[in-house]
């Protein structure tokens, strides 16, 4: 023969006797009017089954003195494990008469049971393996699939009222028996046991009703809730909105004083250009007026050496008649190489200057690209002082070659130079004289050439301040582009507020609507309850055949009850399906008057 395992057997026995214990309690409850105190003797069995429950497989603590060994270890991890649990411990641990660790588990116990959430608690118990292992062995009833089904059996408890007085009564001192002589059946129960089915048909009902308004009320607060956080949500997007508004109202007037300050730039800008182009018209004229000047002076200097061109012919004459004077030829030559060499030391100076002019024109042509009229001027005024140089120069090669003949002729005349020193001496002086005059002349060309680099220096710095003007002009262009570049920048970013505004209020809308569709279907949640607390279902025993295609009732072919007008129909018939938001599941609907379908379970318990 197998040998069973005694925790097996354990397990088993205290599983009959809980299902015995719970079943004689709510039958009791039911004929005794369902209100129980604590002195009814089917409670007190209960709770000493659910003790000796509790207490199987219970590991044993150690101290110094004692072991110890209690249940309510446990049942104090479910205030950590269930927040609602919190209020039992503490009125458990308030109690004065209770001293000892089984009386506050007892205790416990008992307002578990008026609260109609033992169930609920021990459940959160069973579900936490981990934990209770701490406090149980692996083969206790906690920790395998009995204590489940005692906790499933626990909720048809909710059916009972129990009002008992936990704080006079002494807790610690009871002895939990177990009366096996309560659970003995007689001829009276037996003949009972119809009115018991009608009670209990009637209790599931009233179970099912209370557990529909339970998940009605849990909808009903989620979707007040939703409704709050819609409307501070709602209250946060219409503040942000005025924000944004006020936000726009001000880049609106930012833009503008923008607008204005830019009109004002350009106006400024027009009449620094207007101003500027005068001073450059009238500097124009001035250099064209210096210009002609300076022609003059040109000209008196060309008359000048017209002149000493035609004293130079008369000195050859002169010399060509007196041959004989050669000292005199000499000293004439000499005193004539000098001035020469004078002059060409006058001349390289001249075209010095005239280089440097040069290099001034190209750099005044550099700079004065805008005006070109007046570059124009400049560069036709050089081609005429390029046509003076070469017009000077080839006066000096006449002049050389003509020294060339003088020299030649004084080769021939060095015999008869004796006879014309004297003369030659009168003629000296005034020759003399008239190189101080010429030596005056050009100390006057020298001065007028200087009061020229001082024009050109002051119109130098004229151009510098003109540059100046353009570079702050341009800056102020710039700083233009970049304000405009800014307002751009603001347009963009007020389309993309205008378009969240816009997507905000199409999400309000949604949400609106969405509330307005809950509303609706919480408002027929109302009618079907309503009309259900006014009907009455069928008995199992009558309700035997489907109304739509008159089959017999099965368990593949079960039963489903119209809230509205009372037909029974089963699952096969019942196809039209409706989504509800407090369900994961869709709900059934019925054929005729699309009320909601209830399922119906043909045991008694509920």
């Amino acid at each position: 023969l197998a040998v069973k395992d005694p925790t097996a057997v354990e397990r088993a026995n205290l599983l009959n006797m809980a299902k015995l214990s719970i079943k004689g309690l709510i039958e009791s409850a039911l004929s005794f009017g369902r209100t129980l105190d604590s002195d009814y003797p089917p409670l007190q069995q209960f709770f000493v089954v659910m003790e000796h429950c509790l207490k199987h497989g219970l590991k044993v603590r150690k101290s110094f003195l004692s072991c110890n060994k209690t249940i309510w270890g446990p049942l104090e991890l479910v205030e950590k494990l269930y927040p609602e649990a919190e209020e039992i411990a503490a009125s458990v641990r308030d109690l004065p008469g209770l001293k000892t660790p089984l009386g506050r588990a007892r205790a416990w116990l008992r307002l578990a049971l008026m609260q109609k959430k033992m169930a609920d608690y021990l459940r959160c118990l069973i579900i936490q393996r981990d934990l209770l292992s701490e406090f149980y062995e692996y083969h206790a009833l906690m920790m395998e699939e009995e204590g489940a089904v005692i906790v499933g059996l626990l909720v048809g408890l909710n059916v009972i009222d129990a009002n008992l007085c936990v704080k006079g009564e002494d807790l610690d001192s009871q002895v939990g028996v177990i009366d096996f002589s309560v659970y003995l059946k007689s001829d009276d129960d037996i003949g009972g046991k119809e009115r018991n089915v009608q009670i209990a048909a009637i209790l599931d009902q009233k179970n099912y009703v209370e557990e529909l308004n339970r998940q009605l009320n849990s909808t009903v607060s989620s979707l007040h809730a939703r409704v709050d956080s819609l409307e501070k949500s709602n209250t946060k997007l219409i503040e942000e909105l005025a924000i944004a508004k006020n936000n726009i109202i001000k880049l609106q007037e930012e833009n503008h004083q923008l607008r204005s300050e830019n009109t004002l730039i350009l106006m400024k800008t027009q009449h620094h250009l207007e101003v500027s182009k005068v001073d450059v018209e009238a500097e124009l004229q001035t250099y064209k007026h210096s210009r002609q000047g300076l022609d003059e002076m040109y000209s008196e200097a060309r008359r000048q050496l017209r002149e000493e061109a035609q004293l130079r012919q008369d000195m050859e004459n002169e010399l060509v008649v007196q041959v004989s004077m050669k000292h005199e030829i000499e000293l004439a030559m000499k005193l004539l190489e000098k001035d020469i060499h004078e002059k060409q030391d006058t001349l390289i100076g001249l075209r010095q200057q005239l280089d440097e002019v040069k290099a001034i024109n190209m750099e005044m042509y550099q700079k004065l690209q805008v005006s070109e009229d007046a570059m124009k001027e400049k560069n036709e005024i050089i081609s005429r002082l390029e046509d003076k140089t070469n017009q000077i120069n080839a006066t000096m090669k006449q002049l050389e070659q003509r020294l060339q003949q003088a020299e030649k002729a004084q080769m021939e005349a060095e015999a008869e130079d004796e006879k014309l020193k004297q003369e030659y001496v009168n003629k000296s002086e005034s020759l003399q004289n008239e190189f101080s005059q010429k030596e005056k002349q050009l100390l006057q060309l020298e001065t007028d050439l200087k009061i020229e680099k001082e024009w050109r220096q002051t119109l130098e710095d004229d151009l510098q301040k003109e540059k100046e003007t353009v570079s702050h002009l341009r800056t102020e262009t710039q700083e233009i582009v970049n304000l405009k570049k800014e307002f751009l920048e603001l347009q963009e970013k007020n389309k993309q507020l205008k378009s969240i505004c816009e997507d905000q209020e199409a999400a309000l809308q949604e949400l609106a609507s969405k509330l307005s569709e809950s509303k609706l279907k919480i408002e027929d949640i109302k009618e079907a309850n309503k009309a259900l607390q006014g009907q009455v279902w069928l008995k199992d025993k009558e309700a035997t055949h489907c109304k739509l295609c008159e089959k017999e009732f099965s368990l593949s072919k079960r039963k489903h009850h119209c809230r509205n007008c009372g037909e029974i129909f089963c699952n096969a018939c019942s196809d039209n399906e409706l989504p509800l938001p407090s369900s994961p599941k869709p709900v059934r609907v019925c054929d005729s008057c699309h009320a909601i379908l209830i399922q119906r379970c043909s045991s008694n318990v509920p």
